[in-house]
């Protein structure tokens, strides 16, 4: 059995694509700091690369959340493992996904930081699977919606390799 990658998005594409989101962002922003939520570990190298392109104050903090249960599938219970390092009480917050598919955690994770009062909660995703939705998220940012693939790459991993790949591709396990 040999593991291929076939490129699904170019790093100018995501290049491209997140100089757009941040363009928006900024300007959605105007005159105010937002403060950049990642959430590890895929999420890093797509938090980084659009926060060096926001033209607005920013701020950041990381938070790593997971999906756990007696079955291979996200059984929706959430365990944060690391939580905020500051108080996000009315402040500006944009949480930072690298994909989001089923929406679960996601779901949870977002009603948990509302709880904390920021003044604005708003979600970025470099990649969306909608067909995989089966919890009722509303993604304010979108960089590529893409079809039901099992994808690598710009942080994404399978059993920790492929996060550095400088593209976004899709795994075949052969």
């Amino acid at each position: 059995m040999s593991e291929t990658v076939r490129k699904l998005l170019s790093e100018e594409e995501i290049d491209k694509k997140i100089a757009e989101m941040a363009a928006q962002i900024s300007r959605d922003y105007q005159d105010e700091q937002v403060h950049l939520l990642c959430i590890l570990k895929g999420s890093v190298f797509f938090t980084c690369e659009l926060a060096k392109r926001l033209t607005i104050p920013v701020s950041i903090d990381f938070m790593s959340v997971s999906s756990y249960g007696m079955d291979a599938k996200s059984s929706g219970v959430i365990k944060i493992i690391k939580d905020l390092d500051e108080e996000i009480e009315g402040k500006n917050v944009l949480v930072v996904e690298d994909i989001i598919d089923s929406g679960r955690t996601l779901h949870y994770l977002l009603g948990y930081l509302n709880s904390k009062n920021p003044k604005t909660l708003k979600l970025c995703t470099l990649l969306d699977k909608p067909d995989q939705r089966v919890a009722k998220v509303d993604v304010d940012y979108t960089g590529f919606c893409i079809p039901d693939e099992f994808v690598v790459g710009y942080g994404l991993d399978y059993a920790q390799r492929y996060r550095n790949l400088p593209y976004i591709g899709v795994l075949d396990l052969g």
